[in-house]
């Protein structure tokens, strides 16, 4: 039935589709948020590519040849590019670390440089390889004036890798148990630290008693680098777990050093401040719209629990109501992602779940009950579907590789025709499906990765890297080698359809989402999606399959008359609560249906 006026006027902001909506006044599923390497988008400002330091690459880290150093990409490039971002359709910028970074690190031989922003010796400043502070608040201000959010990538589990071990290089780690807090390096040293009752008592009190930190290793800082951390108190080794390397299980996961980086002991409520005043301090002076967390299934839950509430709040008193949190935990398993929305209380994360789903579903690698089952489980999140509707899906990244890869590794033979309609199909799924849209970019360019990591992150402006060149876009004869913002790119243009259609229908970006159909086969998923207060309905229909799909859907028995807002969609339902669909292989329709009576 129709709501009553006064209904429908004072729930009115709940509907007001996003595009119509202040910048301010958008909740986070409202947006489609577009991912990018500040190093690898486009370089405004050749005068910082070597960060202002003087020497050759292993100085000043750049090497614009080298898919593992700076190739000289800044903030004042992305304000030149803004332009193509809002032509793309996304409403909100996630910017890799733009803190200032260790510029090289690593052993002999195996150097590599910081130019992802994950290596921060000063969490106060931007690095000179991507600018200034002035110009993020120009970034900043820039984007809002186009109604664009900017949410920052931040890193509260480690620093660049400073910290060394008398001991050893490379340590391996050193259990709480074999070495514990009250011993100087095992069971049989001096005893130290009296009185320290272990981590998990988190009081200032207690880690007052904590004065040594060489229960494990005997950690120094070398001279050249006394001071290079800002905050000041970061250079102080007391304020890191000084363990060795993490193996990524049991406690290390939490205690050990990520691959050499220093592990900050971010249970010690001095850390936990130092890392608060940090970060809000970000929001303060920048006024930024939300943060992603890096490696957060790598911080103890108890510091979420404080954190995340208190930038919350140091937004609010900002006026920013709608600030976006949401951390990496780099696990397709829905119940290790939903765990951290529960005991660690994170608002959202990355939906890994989702990543893999979709891959998997647009390849053919499995049916399309892959994501049915992946969407019934929304309920373990802390908040069910409503908070599941706020997690940050995405479909490729720096990190883990590009759709195309991943398509790519489950048809080996696959022609650069079928592989652009899966990938194209992937991102209607994307688009279209429960969650935050995340665009990583190059993606809408058709870039096609050789892999993960260093492999996953060309540059969109003309590289100089040869194992990027002789890649083999999708629907464009350009390579790597020359600047890629065409607007024209099929893919793109496919994009930015799909986000203004998105950004028109609140049922697309607030709507609860209930399945109709998914087969443990490839062709059919379809869902339905609802207006959040008038209540229609907009089916949402995908075919994985080769093959054109034809058959019956279920509908609500009140959605009798259809509009195509995608696709082919028939006019009215075949019968109450029942729509005859045809889609080609590997196509999709959006249907919206009336309100209902």
């Amino acid at each position: 039935m129709r709501l009553p006026a006064f209904l429908l006027l004072a729930a009115s902001m709940l509907a007001t589709p996003a595009a119509a909506q202040g910048l301010r006044d958008r909740l986070p599923e409202d947006e489609v948020l577009y991912f990018l390497l500040p190093d690898r988008f486009e370089n405004g400002d050749t005068a910082n590519d070597r960060g202002g330091l003087k020497g050759d690459r292993l100085v000043t880290g750049f090497d614009p040849t080298a898919k593992g150093f700076f190739h000289g990409g800044d903030l004042k490039g992305l304000i030149k590019r803004l332009d193509y971002v809002q032509a793309l359709g996304a409403t909100a910028i996630w910017v890799a670390p733009i803190f200032k970074n260790k510029a090289v690190q690593g052993p002999a031989g195996q150097e590599s440089a910081g130019y992802h922003g994950y290596w921060v010796t000063d969490f106060t400043q931007v690095d000179p390889h991507f600018g200034t502070n002035a110009d993020f608040k120009a970034l900043v201000d820039a984007a809002h004036a186009r109604g664009i959010k900017v949410y920052m990538d931040i890193i509260a589990n480690h620093t660049a890798d400073v910290i060394q071990y008398r001991e050893c290089g490379a340590c391996d780690y050193r259990s709480r148990a074999d070495y514990p807090y009250g011993r100087k390096g095992g069971l049989a040293g001096a005893a130290i630290n009296p009185g320290f009752a272990g981590d998990h008592v988190q009081t200032a009190e207690n880690f007052a008693r904590l004065t040594r930190p060489d229960f494990a290793y005997t950690p120094f800082v070398p001279a050249a680098e006394k001071s290079v951390k800002v905050p000041a108190w970061l250079n102080d080794p007391i304020y890191y777990h000084n363990r060795g390397n993490s193996t990524f299980a049991g406690e290390s996961s939490l205690l050990g050093d990520f691959v050499g980086l220093d592990d900050l002991f971010t249970e010690n409520p001095r850390v936990v401040a130092g890392m608060i005043e940090i970060f809000g301090s970000w929001i303060d002076r920048f006024g930024i719209d939300g943060f992603r967390i890096d490696t957060a299934r790598h911080v103890n839950p108890e510091f979420w629990a404080a954190f995340a509430p208190a930038m919350l709040e140091r937004a609010r008193a900002k006026g920013i109501p709608n600030f976006h949190i949401f951390g990496e935990v780099a696990d397709p398993d829905v119940a290790a992602l939903a765990r951290h929305t529960r005991v660690d209380k994170l608002p959202a994360v990355l939906d890994f779940g989702f990543a893999m789903a979709a891959n998997e579903v647009a390849s053919g690698k499995a049916g399309t009950d892959r994501l049915a089952k992946l969407f019934a489980a929304d309920v373990l999140y802390e908040g069910g579907e409503a908070t599941a509707r706020r997690l940050p899906t995405f479909i490729g990244n720096h990190d883990a590789g590009r759709s195309s890869t991943f398509i790519k590794a489950a048809i080996p033979d696959i022609g650069q025709d079928e592989l652009l309609a899966r990938v194209r199909l992937a991102h209607a799924m994307l688009l279209l499906l429960r969650g935050v849209p995340t665009i990583y970019s190059g993606d809408e360019q058709g870039f096609v990765g050789d892999g993960v990591d260093q492999d996953a992150r060309e540059d969109m402006f003309a590289s100089k890297v040869a194992v990027y060149n002789d890649n083999k876009l999708l629907g464009s004869d350009k390579t790597n080698a020359v600047s890629n913002f065409d607007t024209g790119h099929p893919l793109f243009r496919e994009i930015a359809a799909l986000a203004k259609l998105r950004k028109a229908h609140p049922a697309l970006t607030r709507g609860r989402q209930v399945t109709r159909f998914a087969s443990d086969k490839p062709g059919l998923f379809a869902v339905s999606r609802f207006d959040p207060v008038a209540g229609t309905e907009i089916l949402v229909a995908f075919n994985s399959s080769p093959q054109p799909w034809t058959g019956n859907i279920q509908v609500e028995t009140g959605s009798t008359a259809f509009t195509s807002l995608a696709g082919a969609c028939p006019a009215a339902a075949a019968a109450p609560g029942s729509i005859t669909l045809t889609l080609p292989a590997f196509g999709y329709a959006v249907c919206a249906a009336g309100t209902p009576q």
